[in-house]
């Protein structure tokens, strides 16, 4: 029973790997501000100044794409907000928490994964329960992450701190189904082989 979840540990930490890997987590990191990007903001002030502003080339400063209907519908619905809420509704949840959630969710599985491997090997039931703690401790981060990630999805005004990572849905279900019946299998085994 402990090789079955040794395997399938495998299998979720695969997994995992293969959405960090196909994720936009490298382009969700916000540009540094820097003298370029404060040229690009100065110039559509400048452009509309003059009468020469109309027969202006197109490769200046584009306009931004109109809005989407779900982005005029929550603008509407938005609109009695009092300046507290569109606050509160805009603040991060904990700055850098995607930060730190991408480093801790999987070192905690990969250590855990580490502890079971010598569980499965000797069958201390110190190991298992150590590995078993770290997979909860995994299991509750991985969802803190996916939280806030889908919180920060969420919200228009959130373009200073980047885009939101964005994954896989089917991957996501592969990954969360296979780390639900690994915590669960972690579990059983560690109560059944550890008496």
């Amino acid at each position: 029973m402990a090789i079955v979840v040794l395997v399938l540990w495998l299998f979720t930490a695969g997994a995992g790997f293969y959405l960090l890997v196909t994720s936009n987590l490298s382009r969700a990191r916000p540009a540094a501000t820097g003298p370029a990007a404060t040229t690009s903001a100065a110039e559509p002030a400048t452009a509309s100044v003059g009468p020469a502003a109309q027969a202006a080339p197109a490769t200046q400063a584009a306009s931004p794409p109109p809005p989407s209907k779900r982005e005029m519908r929550r603008a509407a619905r938005d609109r009695f907000d009092p300046p507290s809420l569109k606050a509160a509704k805009s603040a991060p949840v904990v700055p850098g928490l995607r930060s730190l959630l991408e480093f801790a969710h999987p070192a905690c599985a990969i250590v855990g994964l580490g502890f079971w491997l010598g569980f499965t090997l000797v069958h201390n039931r110190a190991l298992g329960w150590i590995a078993f703690g770290l997979v909860t401790v995994a299991v509750c981060l991985g969802l803190t992450w996916f939280t806030a990630n889908a919180r920060s999805t969420g919200r228009p005004g959130s373009a200073e701190r980047g885009p939101a990572p964005s994954f896989s849905p089917r991957m996501v279900i592969v990954h969360g189904s296979a780390a639900t019946v690994t915590f669960a299998l972690a579990a059983l085994t560690a109560l059944v082989l550890g008496r």
